[in-house]
């Protein structure tokens, strides 16, 4: 079974960018959609962007459309997520996870395997 571990949190000024890494140990991992997810104080984890199985198909929250794109690269079984124009409320605990699908319109969706997260700080 897929394992997997993200990097690249930390703290930033408003408006700074962050490039977060999910990475997959284990067998398969091009067959497997994949998401990013956060999850701030007191608030519940929402689905903030997701790539299906051939790049082909991406999604992003309202939210953050326009400011973090998502890349994957299946020779070194890694997932990224480019954050950029970082605000306050983008503060969360950032986590990664294997999904069923990735609806373009409606996000990820069927979670399975999670990373530990990695937290994202956004402050002045």
């Amino acid at each position: 079974q897929v394992q997997l571990v993200e990097s690249g949190g930390g703290l930033v000024h408003p408006g700074g960018s962050l490039r977060l890494s999910c990475v997959a140990a284990g067998p398969s991992f091009d067959y497997y959609s994949i998401g990013w997810f956060r999850q701030a104080p007191g608030k519940e984890r929402e689905g903030v962007s997701c790539i299906g199985i051939t790049r082909g198909s991406t999604y992003y929250t309202d939210s953050v459309t326009g400011r973090f794109t998502i890349s994957r690269d299946d020779t070194k079984n890694t997932v990224d997520l480019q954050m950029s124009n970082l605000q306050p409320e983008d503060t969360a605990v950032y986590y990664c996870a294997t999904v069923d699908y990735c609806n373009p319109e409606y996000g990820p969706g069927g979670t399975h395997t999670w990373g530990s997260g990695t937290q994202v700080t956004v402050s002045s």
